[in-house]
C-alpha cells in the first residue's frame, strides 16, 4: 500500500489516480474531508501532528511526502513525519522538495527543506527527491479574475521561468514510488520553455477565446496576496526567484524526459486541460 499526502491537490490528485490505475492500493491523505480518486482509501490527517498519520501508515510500503504550507514555517518539525513512517515499517519515501534547494540554498525555507532532504537520506529508508520549479497550476490563482474581469494580475510580468505541469511532477513521483531504479535519485523538474506571466495570460486568452488584460502588481501587493496562503518566508523566497531568476532557474532540466521518456508538457497543454476554470 502507498500513502499519498496532499492527495487532493494539484500533484497529489493525479498521483493518486496514477497509482490506482497502476493497480496499487492507495491511501489518500488530506487535512480536510474531500473527494479522492475512485479506488483510493481516504484518511483525514494533519501532517503538523504526525501521530495522526498512524492509521494512514498502517501496512504502508511507501509514502509520498508533500508538506502543507504551515510545515514550511519556522519551528515546524517535518522530519518527525519521516521518523513516524520508518517506525511503522514504511520502506520508501518520495519527497516533494523544491528546485530552490539547489539554486537558492541560503533562502530560509530552502535551508529547512535541505535539512529535511538530509534527514531522509540518513533515515535508513529507500528514498527519492523531486525538486520542481514553479508550477503551471499557480495560474489558477487568476481563475476568478479571468472569469469575472478578464484580467490577470501578477508581478514581474516580463520575467519568465520554465514552469512545470503538476501532472508531470505526479508521473515522475509515481515512477519513483514504483520503480526501485530511482532509489537515491534527485530529480529537478521544469517545463520545456521559459514563459512569462504576460505570456501565460496570452495562453489563457487563446484557450478561452477571449482577450485577457494583464495588470502588473508591485512586489508588496503580490506578497500581501501570497501570505494569505503561505508563510511570509516562503512568499519572499518565491518572489526572489520570480523577480530575478538565476541561470540555474532558467535552465530546462532533462529530468522529466529522463524519467518518463518524453518531453515535459508545455504551459498551453496545462491550460487546455484546465480551461473550464477560466471560463
Amino acid at each position: 500500500m502507498i500513502v499519498v499526502t496532499g492527495a487532493t491537490g494539484n500533484v497529489g490528485r493525479p498521483l493518486t489516480r496514477a497509482l490506482v490505475e497502476a493497480g496499487e492500493q492507495v491511501t489518500a491523505v488530506s487535512r480536510n474531508a474531500a473527494a479522492v480518486p475512485e479506488g483510493a482509501r481516504h484518511v483525514v490527517a494533519d501532517l503538523a501532528q504526525p501521530v495522526g498519520l498512524t492509521p494512514a501508515l498502517e501496512g504502508a510500503k511507501a509514502l509520498f511526502l508533500l508538506l502543507s504550507g504551515d510545515l514550511h514555517a519556522p519551528g515546524a518539525r517535518p522530519a518527525d513525519i519521516i521518523e513516524r513512517a520508518a517506525a511503522q515499517g514504511v520502506r520508501r519515501v518520495v519527497l516533494l522538495s523544491s528546485q530552490g534547494v539547489s539554486t537558492r540554498p541560503r533562502g530560509a525555507t530552502r535551508i529547512a527543506m535541505r535539512a529535511l532532504e538530509d534527514a531522509l537520506r540518513t533515515s535508513g529508508l529507500e528514498w527519492a527527491v523531486v525538486r520542481p520549479g514553479g508550477f503551471a497550476s499557480n495560474a489558477l490563482a487568476w481563475a476568478e479574475s479571468v472569469r469575472t474581469r478578464r484580467t490577470v494580475a501578477a508581478p514581474f510580468g516580463d520575467v519568465g521561468v520554465p514552469v512545470v505541469d503538476p501532472a508531470d511532477i505526479a508521473e515522475v513521483a509515481a515512477a519513483c514510488l514504483l520503480d526501485e531504479r530511482h532509489n537515491g535519485g534527485v530529480y529537478e523538474l521544469t517545463g520545456p520553455a521559459v514563459i512569462t506571466p504576460r505570456e501565460q495570460a496570452e495562453a489563457i486568452a487563446e484557450a478561452i477565446g477571449s482577450p485577457v488584460r494583464f495588470e502588473e502588481l508591485t512586489r508588496e501587493e503580490a506578497k500581501f496576496g501570497m501570505t494569505r496562503f503561505v508563510p511570509a518566508e516562503l512568499a519572499d523566497d518565491t518572489l526572489d526567484i520570480i523577480s530575478a531568476p538565476n541561470p540555474a532557474e532558467l535552465r530546462i532540466s532533462p529530468d522529466v524526459e529522463r524519467v518518463l521518456g518524453r518531453a515535459p508538457r508545455p504551459f498551453g497543454a496545462w491550460v487546455t486541460r484546465n480551461v473550464e476554470a477560466f471560463r
